[in-house]
């Protein structure tokens, strides 16, 4: 497998090399995950202060729990999206990350 020093060298500097794109991939995916947090939480924000807005101008409590029942119901179908969307993003992030690997344990892992 390793003939002399300068096929050592090779492999290091081989392996070097993977191990800097695995870990631009994981880069990359946190700076995509951390992009979708704060859209997440400013458009969370929103819709908060909005439903707020409507409560305090509801003319009745009936109009009330309308407004309230309405902010729960679409601001967990927006959270279910959000953490589908995280999920999807790491994900990808790990296959980004392993796929670098997959030439060098298809050649050394028999």
């Amino acid at each position: 497998m390793i003939n002399n020093f300068e096929d050592l060298q090779k492999m290091s500097r081989d392996n070097i090399d993977l191990a800097l794109v695995s870990v631009g991939a994981f880069g990359k995916g946190f700076q995509a995950l951390a992009a979708e947090t704060a859209d997440f939480s400013k458009q969370s924000f929103e819709a908060g202060t909005a439903a707020f807005e409507r409560l305090l101008s509801a003319g009745s409590l009936d109009k009330a729990v309308e407004v309230q029942s309405e902010y729960v119901r679409t601001a967990y179908e927006g959270y279910v999206g959000q953490v589908t969307k995280v999920g999807t993003i790491v994900a990808d992030m790990a296959k980004n990350a392993y796929k670098p690997y997959e030439s060098l344990f298809a050649k050394y892992g028999k």
